[in-house]
């Protein structure tokens, strides 16, 4: 028996990011934990994401995305972009990366990526993709999962 895996799985060691996809005059972003590097050579990141949410069909169309790492100060940065609204991009900084997707300006760092291959895992989808530039726009320390208490609302998975 599991003791509680909604708490222990938050022992698991990784960043809050935010993902920017577009396509032309359409941007979104959204909050994802389950971003990791799965190569060296060539550079490699999977992201995991819900294939029903509309940034889905974004990052399918346009093949490019980028992962904006978030500071230890920017939880309401993961808060905001981790909840459906309309137009939630306005009112903070984007610039476009070299692929053509939005970066959040006030990051830490981003990279800019291409998608690889798309794989399925449980209800969601992995998205590995190539590293095509990367840079710092900031120095502090990264935004952890664990962090973040409920924000995610995942207690309400694992009841115990």
């Amino acid at each position: 028996m599991i003791e509680n895996p909604g708490a222990l799985v938050k022992l698991i060691s990784h960043g809050v990011y935010v993902i920017g996809v577009g396509v032309g005059d359409h941007q979104n972003a959204f909050t994802a934990a389950w971003v990791m590097q799965v190569s060296f050579d060539p550079l490699l990141l999977a992201i995991s994401i819900n294939p029903a949410h509309y940034s889905y069909q974004l990052l399918q169309e346009s093949g490019v995305c980028t992962v904006n790492v978030l500071g230890q100060d920017q939880y309401a940065l993961a808060e905001h972009f981790g909840r459906s609204a309309p137009d939630k991009m306005a009112g903070f900084q984007w610039h476009l990366a070299e692929t053509g997707a939005p970066v959040l300006s006030e990051s830490l760092a981003y990279f800019d990526c291409q998608i690889s291959h798309y794989a399925d895992a449980g209800d969601h989808k992995i998205a590995v993709c190539k590293v095509v530039t990367a840079a710092t726009l900031k120095q502090g320390l990264p935004l952890l999962y664990s962090q973040t208490g409920d924000m995610d609302g995942s207690s309400e998975l694992f009841s115990s």
